[in-house]
């Protein structure tokens, strides 16, 4: 898993678009609508994801819509899987400490 793909993400600007853009392609001017901030600004935003290989622009006529990179994100599911057995290994262990503590409480309560 590249670091900059996390540190790309990092900016909050830039993950609120990774969000937006989660939903459906959007143009640059749908982006600002939906962040509230100026063009200039998610146009620096875009560019820096962009390069980064999180979002792939396409232009159509004077317009330039952006979609994310399902590959990049790939990528980060892959590097999550590990963790994620880990966890499912915590919970599991959880489970059984918690039914443990509600079979005592069933037991006190007779």
């Amino acid at each position: 898993m590249r670091t900059s793909f996390f540190s790309v993400l990092a900016d909050s600007n830039r993950l609120n678009i990774v969000e937006i853009l989660s939903t459906q392609p959007q143009s640059v001017n749908q982006i600002v609508t939906k962040l509230h901030i100026r063009q200039p600004q998610v146009s620096k935003h875009l560019k820096i994801l962009a390069d980064a290989g999180v979002v792939d622009v396409k232009p159509i006529a004077n317009k330039r819509i952006y979609a994310l990179k399902p590959n990049a994100f790939k990528e980060l599911d892959i590097w999550l899987k590990k963790y994620r057995v880990l966890w499912e290994e915590r919970f599991t262990a959880l489970d059984k400490v918690l039914e443990k503590e509600k079979q005592k409480l069933k037991n006190e309560r007779r």
